[in-house]
């Protein structure tokens, strides 16, 4: 079977595709007091390691993201998604990337589902992930409604249990089909998650019935996919030695469609290119239902196009891979 093509010190370098974006680009004014109370707020949680380990995080900037992809939220609420996207960063270096079991992921589950599901602000958890969660679930549920907050409590239990998959091909050295790749990268990437708090940061409700809409299913399933596969794009260097090269769109493609490295990634180009087409073309019969909620939400995918591209080139955690 074809594999992804050798680097070797003679290989041209590798090119990302032209990521096109449409949509604005902003920054939330707060950036700065959400970057720094997000660092303090990591380092008081007690996920990270050791000092080298949180300076890692520090140059990261994972602020800027936050800001980059809720322009609009108002500080506070800023702050509560820009500590989420870094828990998710921060479970994923240590549960995800690393060489953990199927198994082992598998029984850790019951503790983060209580959490999301059972456990009240106050209740004793004493393993650091689940702590910090449920601090997180806590200002959601004080920021936003039951149905928001049930909203994110379920993307983000098809989250976790997307890791055991995920997992489980690290485990056997498995590259998943090119069809069973795309249905679970839509889970194992978290988007869904922040997805689902888009709502919450802008003030805007939308309903259970707006968010099972088939055209809102469709535009959030099309940003889902643009983000994640310019994802595996930029990540593709920083993976590649790794444990878990198995599950990016670049291997898929190498393995199961007969690419070559370069080949996948300008494929990719074209797919994500293709998403972020679907998500133009929608937005007018979106408009047409006049629902601020709608409205906000749409905006809200645009703004993670935009925003995740722009922090994602510009980040210690892939621009030091893609110039290594």
């Amino acid at each position: 079977m074809p594999t992804p093509s050798p680097l070797t010190e003679n290989s041209p370098p590798l090119r990302i595709p032209e990521l096109t974006c449409p949509f604005p680009s902003e920054v939330n004014p707060y950036v700065e007091e959400v970057d720094r109370d997000t660092l303090a707020w990591l380092a008081a949680s007690g996920m990270i390691d050791g000092a080298d380990n949180l300076a890692r995080y520090g140059a990261a900037r994972y602020g800027w993201l936050g800001a980059r992809t809720y322009p609009y939220a108002v500080r506070e609420l800023c702050q509560i998604v820009t500590d989420w996207c870094v828990w998710l960063f921060a479970f994923d270096d240590a549960f995800c990337e690393s060489d953990r079991s199927a198994a082992e992921i598998a029984r850790a589950l019951p503790l983060f589902v209580s959490v999301i599901d059972d456990l009240d602000d106050g209740d004793p958890v004493g393993n650091v992930f689940a702590r910090s969660l449920l601090e997180i679930k806590t200002r959601i549920a004080a920021a936003g409604n039951g149905d928001q907050l049930d909203r994110w409590r379920s993307m983000t239990k098809d989250y976790l249990f997307a890791q055991v998959w995920e997992a489980a091909n690290r485990e056997h050295d498995v590259v998943p089909s090119f069809d069973d790749y795309i249905v679970m990268r839509r889970r194992t990437g978290a988007m869904l998650t922040v997805f689902a708090l888009i709502d919450v940061a802008a003030g805007a409700y939308l309903t259970p019935d707006e968010w099972r809409h088939p055209g809102v299913r469709a535009i959030t399933e099309h940003a889902n996919d643009v983000v994640v596969w310019d994802n595996d794009l930029i990540s593709y260097a920083k993976e590649r030695s790794g444990p878990n090269i198995n599950n990016n769109l670049v291997s898929v493609l190498c393995r199961h469609k007969g690419c070559s490295t370069q080949e996948a990634m300008d494929l990719i180009g074209v797919m994500r290119n293709e998403a972020v087409a679907g998500m133009v073309a929608l937005r007018p019969r979106l408009d047409a239902l006049g629902s601020p909620g709608v409205a906000a939400y749409v905006k809200g995918l645009e703004r993670w196009i935009s925003g995740s591209v722009d922090y994602s080139l510009t980040s210690s955690r892939y621009v030091m891979a893609l110039s290594g």
